[in-house]
């Protein structure tokens, strides 16, 4: 982005007079990140008051700021812009950008695997466009402007996220990026204490059909019955599913892991064998959705088969980690009911090694039903599948007496609050022949374990 402060005034309505006339570059509301040419923008908080920090923004080479109406001593001789609420001034400029932006945008949501399937749209269409996408978890009302607000000029393709917690959050996104096309990559349970239900869930993600263009299309979990009825009751959204159902517009049969990653074959829309390295049968869901906005920006099957050997996913996915002898899998960012179950039957039915074990942290935010929840997952165990269990954090504990009459204690661990019991288990007991996952929601680091490994 290239604007002069006159231009982002004229964006915002304002008329008053400004100190100097300044080209700005970027966007931050950070002053640790921040870059030469940057707007910054500060926030008012309960504890912190981002205007404190603007004379600190100018010093690492802000261009500008922007500054609140009943904010008091602004400082002299500054170029500031002067407004009534941050958040709205930056979705207002975000709008602005977007409407002159010349690119294909591509709305992502989803319960889980939003980031994954982000990363793969990328990663397939980076060696023939110029995309950009969502950096880290700046997918909410302040992060989606932003990243909108940093997107290059003649950049061709923006991929965005798109998380919430309630009811309103998506639709407001959605109206901001006016996505060209919109996924949908599943329907979990994240978020149930917020929204009630697993209905109300996919509600609250279809709200990003709000902002889809007239031109533009849906691409979704074919598999969930949810969006099955949302669909069914949207007669003016043009829709394309995907999954592992032959009535799908594409979906994908033959799914075998190793350990350079998944081969699957896909029918429908597209049609042929493919290989991406990503482990798990979920990813290959997340990629049949890449497949379709391949597909959409005229990709030959080709082109997308030879963009697959280059996809990378934001560490802590299903990624692969060796530790000496021992192989990890590292899906440690986060977990929900559906996501755990998936990295489970992976690791359950996978071939790349033996001896499986499981190290499973507590999935939060689960509102009322979190011990159901935690118990059910007992009804995913194969006994004859899975050599050890470690099990960390308290809820965990309604897990583990739910397996304590299936596993004896020489393969079953319950840790509260301390890695070091599973750790120490690891080190003694697993080798070469062991496959270990570490699942759990983000507020469990899970990762810590593979950090104290020796």
């Amino acid at each position: 982005m290239k604007k002069t402060l006159k231009q982002l005034a004229a964006w915002l309505k304002i008329d008053e007079q400004l100190h100097e006339d300044v080209t700005v570059t970027g966007i931050s509301i950070d002053t640790r990140t921040i870059q030469a040419g940057d707007l910054f923008v500060p926030f008012r908080g309960e504890a912190v008051n981002g205007h404190k920090f603007v004379e600190q923004a100018f010093e690492k080479g802000a261009a500008a700021s922007l500054w609140l109406n009943d904010e008091p001593n602004p400082p002299e001789n500054r170029p500031l812009i002067f407004v009534d609420d941050a958040e709205q001034a930056l979705q207002k400029m975000a709008i602005a950008y977007r409407s002159e932006h010349k690119a294909t945008f591509i709305g992502i949501t989803g319960s889980n695997g939003k980031t994954s399937a982000k990363d793969i749209v990328a990663s397939s269409l980076s060696p023939y466009f110029k995309v950009q996408k969502t950096i880290g978890n700046f997918n909410n009302q302040l992060g989606l402007p932003i990243t909108i607000l940093q997107l290059d000029e003649d950049t061709e393709i923006s991929v965005l996220e798109m998380g919430m917690s309630g009811f309103g959050e998506i639709e407001l996104l959605s109206r901001i990026a006016r996505p060209h096309l919109a996924i949908i990559t599943n329907i979990g349970e994240a978020h149930m204490q917020d929204l009630g239900s697993r209905a109300g869930i996919a509600q609250a993600k279809y709200e990003i059909t709000q902002g889809l263009l007239e031109d533009g299309f849906l691409i979704y979990d074919g598999d969930e019955p949810l969006l099955q009825e949302l669909v069914a009751q949207d007669p003016y959204t043009e829709t394309k599913a995907f999954g592992f159902d032959e009535a799908h517009d594409l979906f994908a049969t033959q799914i075998t892991a190793t350990e350079q990653g998944s081969s699957f074959t896909a029918a429908g829309i597209i049609n042929g064998d493919f290989t991406i390295p990503i482990l798990g049968k979920h990813q290959v869901k997340n990629t049949l959705a890449a497949m379709l906005v391949c597909k959409a920006m005229n990709l030959t099957d080709e082109q997308i088969r030879t963009a697959f050997a280059q996809i990378e996913l934001t560490d802590m996915r299903m990624q692969l980690v060796s530790k000496g002898s021992l192989l990890f899998i590292n899906d440690a960012y986060n977990a929900a009911p559906t996501s755990m179950r998936a990295a489970i039957d992976f690791m359950q039915s996978t071939t790349i090694r033996p001896e499986k074990w499981l190290v499973l942290g507590d999935m939060l935010e689960l509102g009322d039903d979190e011990q159901a929840f935690h118990e059910a997952l007992a009804e995913a165990i194969d006994a004859q599948a899975v050599h050890s269990i470690c099990l960390y954090g308290p809820r965990m504990k309604w897990l583990y007496n739910q397996l304590a009459s299936t596993f004896d204690s020489a393969h079953l661990i319950y840790s509260e609050a301390d890695y070091m019991p599973i750790v120490q288990k690891i080190q003694a007991e697993a080798n070469e022949e062991s496959i270990i996952l570490l699942k759990g929601s983000r507020g469990m680091k899970l990762e810590t374990i593979l950090q104290q490994l020796s």
